[in-house]
Order: C-alpha cells, then sequence, then structure tokens
C-alpha cells in the first residue's frame, strides 16, 4: 500500500482507529459520520492501492454533505479536482496524475481551504506543498470487504470520537442503518441531524455538556451560570413534557442518553413561519398571529417551577431573575457599545448604563410571571400547515428556559431577531395575543413589561452578535444588527424607558418619535 502523507505533531499524539467495512452500506456510514463532523478548513487525506476503496468513500462523503444519494461525483483523476456545494463546500482532489508538487499552488488548494473542506486521493504526490491534514484514512482490501484505519489530528479526533458516539447511539437504539444528514447549528454549542429511520425521520439533537467560559467579575461566576442557560439536556426533556401536557406541539422524545447530552427526538417538520410562494421569505401574518395564540394558551396556564422526569429525578426552572436579566443586559456596553464606539470610555458608559437599567427594571415588580421559553422566534418555530389549532404551532429549542415576565416571549416573537417584522404586523401580533388572554388581561400592564423585555432582549441581542462576529468569528450575524436597532428604536418611545433614552443616544440609537 503505498504510504500516507507525514502527520503533523499534534496528529501523532491522537488515536488511531481501525474500522472493519465488510460491506458499501458500512463504507457508506464511515461517510456520513465523518461528513457529520467535517468544518471548514479540514483537509482528510484519502491513501491505499487502486481498487481500496478511496474513490467510493469519497464520492460517499461527498454525497452526505450534498444530502444527494444520486449526485453525479465523478473521479478527478484527469481533471484533478471537482468541487461540489452542500453544507460545506468539499474540494475532491486526485493527484494520482500530478506532474509535480509545485503545481498544487496552480489548484487552489489551500484558498479552498479557507472556506471549504478538500478530499484527497493520492495524498503522497502532493509532497511537502500539501497542507497537513485534519484526518488520515488508510483503506485496505481485507477478505471481501475493506479496512480503514483512521489516524486524525487531535482537534479533529475529538469531534471524529463525538460522531461515532453518535453512531453508537442510533445503533444502540436498533437504528443500525439510519441515514444521517446535517439539519441545523450555528450560534449555540448544539447541532442536531435529520436521521432516516426505516419508519420515517427523526431529528438527533447532539448538546453535549460544555465547559463553563470565564468568571464574569461582577456577578462571581460564569456567564452562563448567571444567566441561567441549560446545563445538560434533561432541560430539554423536562419543558418538552411540560409543553406537551399543556396541549402544544413539542417533539416526543424517542430516546436519550442524558449523561452524553444525546437525544433522539421527534420530527416536527421543516417549514417555517415565513411566506411561501411570491412572498417566501416574508414573514408570514397568519403564522405568527397563530404562534401568538399559541403563547396566548400557555400563558393562561399555571406554570410550577418543578418538572418530574421519568427517571425520578426533578428539574427546577431556573427564576429570570434581577441578575440574570442584568448579565444579558451587560452584552450591548461589554461588545456592541466599543464595535459602535471604540474609543469611548465604555468603563464609565457602562456604569451609568447599569443604574438606569435598575431604575426600569424595578417596573418589572409588578409583571405577569410565568414559562418563559427565552427564545422563540422564527427559527425555533416549525409551521405545521396541515394540522388544526394549536398543533399547526411546533415548538423547538427551549432548554434555556426560565420563570419570568411572560410579556418576553410576546416580544421575540413580534420583534423576530431573524425576519423583520413592521410596526403594522407587530401591532398585529401583540393585538392577536391580547385578545386571546381573554377579557380580565390587563393590557396596560402587559404594555409596559413588553416594552422592557423588548429592549431587554435587543440589547443583549445586539451585544451577542457582534460578539459572534469578534470571538467566534462568525460574521454572518451583523447583517442582523439594522433589524435590532431598529426595534430597540421603537422600544425606547415607551414612557417606561425614559432613563435610558441619553444612553441609547449616545450610541445612535434614539428612540422612536411618533
Amino acid at each position: 500500500m503505498a504510504a500516507a502523507p507525514s502527520q503533523s505533531p499534534e496528529a501523532e499524539t491522537a488515536t488511531v482507529l481501525t474500522l472493519a467495512l465488510p460491506s458499501e452500506t458500512a463504507t457508506i456510514r464511515l461517510a456520513e459520520d465523518l461528513a457529520m463532523c467535517l468544518k471548514p478548513g479540514d483537509l482528510i487525506a484519502l491513501s491505499g492501492d487502486l481498487g481500496a476503496g478511496k474513490s467510493f468513500l469519497a464520492r460517499a462523503l461527498i454525497r452526505a454533505l450534498a444530502d444527494d444519494d444520486e449526485l453525479e461525483v465523478p473521479s478527478p483523476t484527469f481533471t484533478l479536482v471537482q468541487h461540489y456545494e452542500g453544507r460545506l463546500p468539499v474540494a475532491h482532489f486526485d493527484l494520482y496524475r500530478l506532474g509535480d508538487e509545485s503545481e498544487l499552488d496552480e489548484l487552489g488548494m489551500t484558498e479552498w481551504l479557507e472556506g471549504g473542506a478538500v478530499l484527497v486521493e493520492w495524498p503522497e504526490r502532493g509532497g511537502a506543498v500539501l497542507p497537513a491534514p485534519a484526518l488520515t484514512v488508510e483503506m485496505s482490501l481485507q477478505g471481501e470487504g475493506r479496512q480503514a484505519r483512521l489516524v486524525p489530528s487531535s482537534e479533529f479526533g475529538s469531534r471524529l470520537e463525538r460522531s461515532l458516539s453518535i453512531r453508537a447511539f442510533l445503533d444502540a437504539q436498533n437504528h443500525e442503518n439510519a441515514k444521517r444528514r446535517f439539519f441545523c447549528g450555528d450560534a449555540s454549542t448544539r447541532s442536531y441531524e435529520t436521521i432516516g429511520l426505516h419508519d420515517g425521520t427523526a431529528v438527533l439533537m447532539n448538546a453535549p455538556a460544555q465547559p463553563d467560559g470565564p468568571v464574569l467579575q461582577a456577578y462571581g461566576a460564569p456567564y452562563s451560570q448567571v444567566a441561567h442557560l441549560a446545563e445538560d439536556v434533561r432541560a430539554f426533556v423536562a419543558i418538552a413534557k411540560r409543553l406537551r401536557e399543556s396541549g402544544l406541539a413539542a417533539p416526543a422524545i424517542m430516546a436519550d442518553d442524558l449523561d452524553s447530552g444525546l437525544l433522539l427526538v421527534e420530527h416536527l417538520g421543516e417549514d417555517g413561519v415565513r411566506s411561501d410562494g411570491p412572498a417566501a421569505g416574508e414573514p408570514d401574518e397568519e403564522r405568527y398571529k397563530a404562534c401568538a395564540e399559541a403563547l396566548a394558551h400557555l400563558h393562561g396556564q399555571s406554570s410550577a417551577a418543578q418538572i418530574a422526569l421519568e427517571d425520578g429525578q426533578t428539574y427546577e426552572i431556573p427564576a429570570y431573575d434581577r441578575e440574570a436579566l442584568g448579565a444579558e443586559i451587560d452584552l450591548l456596553p461589554a461588545w456592541y457599545m466599543p464595535y459602535r464606539l471604540p474609543d469611548a470610555d465604555a468603563v464609565a458608559f457602562a456604569k451609568r448604563y447599569r443604574a438606569a437599567w435598575d431604575e426600569v427594571l424595578e417596573h418589572l415588580s409588578e409583571a405577569e410571571q410565568g414559562l418563559v421559553l427565552r427564545d422563540f422566534h422564527s427559527p425555533n418555530i416549525i409551521w405545521r400547515g396541515e394540522k388544526e389549532g394549536l398543533a399547526r404551532v411546533g415548538i423547538i429549542d427551549f432548554q434555556d428556559a426560565v420563570i419570568g415576565p411572560l410579556a418576553y416571549d410576546v416580544a421575540s416573537l413580534a420583534q423576530d431577531a431573524r425576519v423583520t417584522i413592521s410596526p403594522a404586523l407587530e401591532h398585529s401580533v401583540v393585538k392577536t395575543y391580547c385578545a386571546a388572554r381573554g377579557d380580565g388581561f390587563d393590557r396596560h400592564r402587559f404594555e409596559t413589561t413588553y416594552a422592557i423585555m423588548a429592549a431587554q432582549r435587543n440589547s443583549k441581542i445586539a451585544g451577542i452578535f457582534v460578539r459572534l462576529d469578534q470571538r467566534d468569528h462568525k460574521p454572518h450575524y451583523l447583517a442582523h444588527l439594522p433589524r435590532i436597532e431598529e426595534y430597540l428604536r421603537r422600544n425606547l418611545a415607551h414612557p417606561a424607558l425614559a432613563p435610558l433614552r441619553p444612553l441609547y443616544d449616545q450610541i445612535g440609537l434614539s428612540a422612536e418619535t411618533s
């Protein structure tokens, strides 16, 4: 067998895995497992003799990334490279006919790695010019099947280990031939896959426990603890149970490994609350109003903080207390304000800002309290038009739920962070919600709480979107900032937010005037 390219020192310390691939199905399974852990910048080197299965594995991996089992994936033997779009752009190189390793520069491999992944057959012909692989797969024939020897870098190795543990989880549920496809995942540490089963499709939630971040000096604890973010998937299981008991459409839990952070859940669908047809992508008023009615239904029920789980444990829904609200509010002076005014005195601004917010938050002592889903907006709502009534609104991604001011979720919906909601549509959604709450609903108290929580949420999001850009290198979130800024201008017009206006004026967010 041809020699594999030399590994970086980091790769030499990684665990080497040897997997038997007795059938083409087993090779396709491995390709899917690799596809689920690929990210931009990864280079996979495929070594092995002619007929060992390198091209078959590459073809299956590319099809998994493209979610197209029939995708034409010709061998790049003569073209040297073929490019494919999908969940992740991928370039497939075959260096067998490479004349000289210096030709790699002309093929654009380094440039491709900046935004996509690369698969390389016959990598040894790239010599020292070939970038260090994230993973080397050495294919060989073994009996009537194949064998794959996987040599990952330590960083890729951790992702590979997680992907293989997901496959083992599915196998343990008697889903040995389940088809894995990437579903979604970006802003948080969670990711989701669609899992093709023999009798339909499920969703795999991959949410491993994450280490806490740095301690916030003002609170003496990490942000995740102060803001009461979910520590593990038990929160999702508990809130899903509460929502389903309330008559709402949350995913049923089909299988779980709570300690590993893996859930197999019901697939509620893929349609969202944006319009179809000529107005595709725009908010659909009928759907948003149906979501408002679903919230009103939830808010009209009792909201005990304790939820009994099937394993005998009790999950305690945390309170959306002043510390949690404050830690979120602090994201604006910590990230957004320096982004907009890099030369301003951020420390002095933050001190006045928090004092003004403390005054505003005093109004929440009169707010109606209950279960706050915390992120009830378009990415987390499934539209099920074939259903009726409340069942039309599928709810996902609610593990960070808290007990707090109910108006927060109405603001999440009516000032959607990912879809521009006009003032007219916002008014219609809020009016629908208030009407659904019944004759005894205190509209005046609600409107004050709504303005405060909308401003609190949008201040938090403004900070998060800048943080995603500057800390996590996800600049596309900045495209949403103008929308968030417009919402803040609307919110600041409410009399209860008067103490905040001079400070938001300072960063260019003056209140709208009628």
